[in-house]
């Protein structure tokens, strides 16, 4: 957005710091995705802020991989968010993973158990959340808390050695049981797991919390601001408790408000059933909110930076509309995309008094909005023509200003057509339209003084390409299908896609073959190509319609 706004909350803490000499003026933030699914639109906001920060300030952004969890992470998955972060515009300080940090991090935890300030517990995981506690009661001890530092060591050291099952013994942080705070009633901070790393193997059978990791990671490479979502709020205290603990560099955890919208949802666990449920064609399906999927519907990088600065940076939670989203893409699309004219529902027009075998090369521009042009590329029109099926009414209403009988309309780039008849099949079903053209009304040289107030667009039926279209809508029939009764995929959109299997376009659209080129079809919204093309068999998802027309269908449901 180009006009003025006051800085965020964040930019008023770094700027600050900044001032007070902190982290000797220093700024490198982290994003730090854990590698179990495909980034979305959400994490989109935090790349960008995280990214946007560091840039701002002349600092730097490191992208940590949180791959703690070996069960459900996979390298496929790590490649993704590479390639979604460089995809959005942006460049990271350094690769790293907190999997480079668990020797160091097993060596913290030695500090802990030597300090008195963590003990292996023997307790079963019901037996662990029932000596929590509750929120309005405090937790009892659990019989393994006072064994003594030697017992410890020796226990965690035989924990690493693989000598005992998953879930046989758990190493717990020693804090307060009457704590207000649940997260900080001696939570786990080491859990066995004999699985087989992406990266370390089977070196390790024993990983790291969460809660334990994070922080740690972020001293060890000296992070001057963890910027995380507001349901790290409560987590903060553990996080600062074990930095001072084990006296390391004080990184600071700060939250923001995560992104929320409307028609789907958020949820990496939701996002998977969907996949793996076959609701959807993969996680790149250009339905799906994640990043790879609003980049195959046509998205831009620049649209999504510019969704993520208008929303800006809040501290409390809500939710922000998607047609904010296809705003900032039309936005972008209109200045970028190429015109091109395509017809998706086709009934065939011939001009009758138009020269059998002549063919015409019209001038068509590829962009008007851009200043001083972007060139053009050539029509062949001809006798036949394609035209869209709605563009015809055998009876049509006053102030149709399409084609009827007696009416009259210019077609795009060419000339005004007037309709005189019509064909009809067995059914009753209109095959054909018989129109008659004045050659003196061609475009940018009319001289034939005739007034018509509508413009459609049409290809060629002798130079006419072929094309699979498909048409995109909202996942979800409902705003917030995560929190409707019952199972959220109950609430799916059965007509979130159409496939159109025979469009007929223009030949500058099969030329102009570049999957991921995007284009405006003139009249009908804008339309990437897909990746599943090639050049004998083209395809094109469309990004968005030309105006939100979704508000209005919502209102006449």
């Amino acid at each position: 957005m180009s006009e003025e706004r006051s800085l965020n909350f964040l930019e008023e803490i770094i700027e600050k710091d900044l001032a007070e000499g902190t982290h000797d003026g220093r700024v490198l933030t982290r994003f730090p995705p854990e590698p179990n699914g495909y980034l979305h639109i959400g994490h989109a906001k935090s790349i960008c802020l995280n990214f946007g920060l560091a840039k701002k300030y002349n600092g730097k952004t490191n992208l940590r991989f949180d791959d703690t969890n070996p069960v459900t992470e996979d390298t496929e998955y790590v490649e993704s968010i590479k390639e979604d972060v460089k995809w959005l515009g942006f460049n990271w300080a350094e690769e790293l993973y907190t999997s480079d940090y668990f020797d160091k991090l097993y060596e913290f935890a030695v500090t802990l158990i030597k300090k008195g300030l963590a003990y292996v517990d023997d307790s079963t995981s019901e037996e662990i959340a029932a000596q929590k506690g509750n929120p309005t009661e405090p937790g009892t001890p659990s019989p393994y808390r006072s064994r003594s530092v030697e017992e410890n060591l020796r226990l965690f050291e035989e924990m690493k050695e693989g000598k005992y099952r998953d879930g046989e013994k758990v190493l717990r942080a020693k804090i307060d049981l009457a704590s207000p705070n649940m997260h900080m009633r001696d939570p786990i901070i080491y859990r066995i797991k004999h699985a087989h790393h992406h990266r370390t193997g089977d070196k390790w059978c024993i990983y790291p919390m969460y809660d334990f990791a994070h922080g740690q990671s972020d001293s060890i490479e000296e992070i001057t601001h963890s910027i995380c979502t507001l349901e790290f709020i409560p987590h903060r205290p553990l996080y600062n408790w074990c930095i001072e603990n084990l006296e390391i560099f004080p990184s600071k955890q700060y939250e923001f408000a995560r992104l929320n919208m409307n028609y789907t949802v958020m949820s990496k666990r939701k996002l998977l059933q969907l996949v793996n449920e076959n609701y959807v064609n993969g996680w790149d399906d250009a339905r799906m909110p994640t990043i790879s999927g609003l980049r195959r519907r046509g998205y831009t990088p620049a649209s999504i930076r510019e969704f993520c600065e208008r929303i800006g940076i809040q501290k409390r939670e809500n939710i922000i509309d998607v047609s904010l989203l296809e705003f900032c893409i039309r936005e972008d699309l209109n200045k970028t995309s190429w015109r091109r004219m395509a017809v998706l529902d086709p009934i065939k027009m011939v001009i009758t008094n138009y020269p059998e075998g002549q063919v015409e090369m019209l001038e068509g521009e590829n962009n008007p909005e851009v200043e001083g042009g972007d060139g053009s590329r050539l029509l062949p029109f001809s006798k036949e023509l394609w035209i869209e099926r709605e563009d015809f009414m055998e009876n049509p209403p006053k102030k149709f200003f399409r084609l009827g009988p007696g009416l009259s309309t210019r077609l795009k780039h060419a000339y005004i057509v007037t309709c005189n008849d019509f064909v009809k099949d067995e059914s009753g079903n209109v095959t054909e339209i018989h129109c008659t053209y004045a050659p003196n009304s061609k475009s940018g040289n009319d001289t034939s003084g005739i007034m018509v107030k509508g413009t459609i667009h049409w290809v060629s039926v002798p130079h006419a390409k072929t094309a699979e279209v498909r048409l995109y809508e909202r996942l979800f029939k409902v705003e917030n299908p995560a929190s409707e009764e019952g199972d959220f995929k109950e609430y799916v959109n059965p007509d979130s896609l159409q496939v159109i299997s025979q469009a007929f376009i223009e030949p500058a659209l099969a030329d102009d073959f570049n999957p991921e080129h995007r284009f405006q079809f003139i009249r009908k919204g804008y339309f990437v190509m897909d990746k599943d093309s090639t050049p004998e068999h083209l395809v094109f998802n469309r990004t968005v319609t030309l105006k939100d027309s979704w508000a209005k269908e919502v209102k006449k449901g």
